[in-house]
C-alpha cells in the first residue's frame, strides 16, 4: 500500500514537475513573442522617424559651381540645373554681383509650389587658397516682392494686333504679356547718362508693329534679361502704364509706358 502510495506521489511529482515546466516555457515563449513584438514596434516607429526624417531632407537640395548671373538677391549657377538661387538677407559681402565668376557652394530649400528657384540656406565661396568660406547663412523668411511664379505669369493676357491707332487693344488692360526685343539707348541728359529702354513689339513674323516705352524693370526681369542673354527675342511681362499722345504714337510707333516685371522664353 505504501509502495502504492509513493509510487502514485511520485507520479504527481514527476506530473507537476512537467506542468512547471511547461508553463515556464510557455511563459517564456509568450515573453520572446512579447519582446519580438515590441522590438519590431520600435523598430517600425523608428523606420518611420527616419522615414520622416528623410521626406524632411527631400526639401534640401545642395547646390555648387561658378556664379553666371549675380543680380538684385538672385544667382544663377548652370550646374544648379535651372534653378534660381534666392538669397534672401545680406551677404557678407553686402551683394551677391560679388559673386559672379567665383565657385560656390550650399544648400536652398525646394518647395513644390515654387519649383524653379532654391531658397539658399547657406552658401560658401571658394577662396584662392581652396578652401571654403562661408559668407551668408539664412536668417530670414522669403520675400516674393519682386518674384513672378510660374501660375501668376499664365494669368498675363497676351497682347496681339497692336499698331498705334488702335489703342483699345491694350488700354483697360492692367498686365499683359508681348513678344519682342528689347532695345536701347544711351543719352546724355545735363553732365549725366541715361539709358532709355524700349520693347520692340513683334509679329508672328517677327514684323516690328509698335514699341513699348519701358520706364522701370523690377530685379527678378533685370535678372532674366542677364541671364538670358545669349536670346535676343523674349516675352516680356508688363504692367501698362500710361498711353503715348496720338500725334507721337503716329509718328514714332511708341504705344504706352510700361514696368517690366518678368522675361522669358514662354
Amino acid at each position: 500500500m505504501a509502495t502504492r502510495i509513493s509510487a502514485s506521489t511520485e507520479g504527481k511529482s514527476k506530473q507537476e514537475k512537467i506542468i512547471r515546466t511547461l508553463s515556464f516555457s510557455l511563459l517564456a515563449l509568450l515573453f520572446v513573442i512579447g519582446g519580438s513584438i515590441s522590438c519590431k514596434k520600435e523598430a517600425g516607429e523608428e523606420m518611420a522617424l527616419g522615414e520622416e526624417g528623410h521626406l524632411a531632407k527631400e526639401g534640401i537640395i545642395p547646390f555648387e559651381g561658378v556664379v553666371h548671373v549675380g543680380l538684385g538677391k538672385y544667382l544663377f549657377i548652370p550646374e544648379s540645373s535651372g534653378f534660381d538661387i534666392i538669397v534672401q538677407g545680406l551677404l557678407e559681402s553686402d551683394d551677391v554681383s560679388t559673386l559672379v565668376g567665383k565657385e560656390i557652394r550650399g544648400n536652398g530649400a525646394f518647395s513644390p509650389e515654387r519649383p524653379s528657384i532654391l531658397i539658399a540656406n547657406d552658401i560658401e565661396v571658394r577662396e584662392s587658397g581652396r578652401s571654403w568660406k562661408n559668407i551668408f547663412t539664412r536668417t530670414e523668411e522669403f520675400v516674393t516682392d519682386d518674384y513672378l511664379d510660374l501660375e501668376a505669369r499664365d494669368e498675363f493676357q497676351v497682347l496681339k494686333n497692336l499698331t498705334y491707332d488702335k489703342k483699345e487693344g491694350w488700354e483697360g488692360k492692367e498686365r499683359a504679356k508681348i513678344y519682342g526685343k528689347l532695345e536701347t539707348e544711351t543719352v546724355t541728359e545735363g553732365e549725366e547718362e541715361k539709358e532709355n529702354f524700349w520693347i520692340v513689339v513683334l509679329d508672328s513674323k517677327d514684323n516690328e508693329v509698335g514699341k513699348i516705352i519701358v520706364d522701370n524693370f523690377t530685379d527678378f526681369s533685370q535678372y532674366y534679361i542677364k541671364k538670358l542673354r545669349f536670346f535676343d527675342k523674349l516675352w516680356f511681362y508688363i504692367t501698362i502704364k500710361d498711353t503715348v499722345e496720338w500725334r507721337v504714337r503716329r509718328r514714332t510707333g511708341e504705344l504706352f509706358h510700361a514696368d517690366v516685371l518678368f522675361n522669358g522664353l514662354f
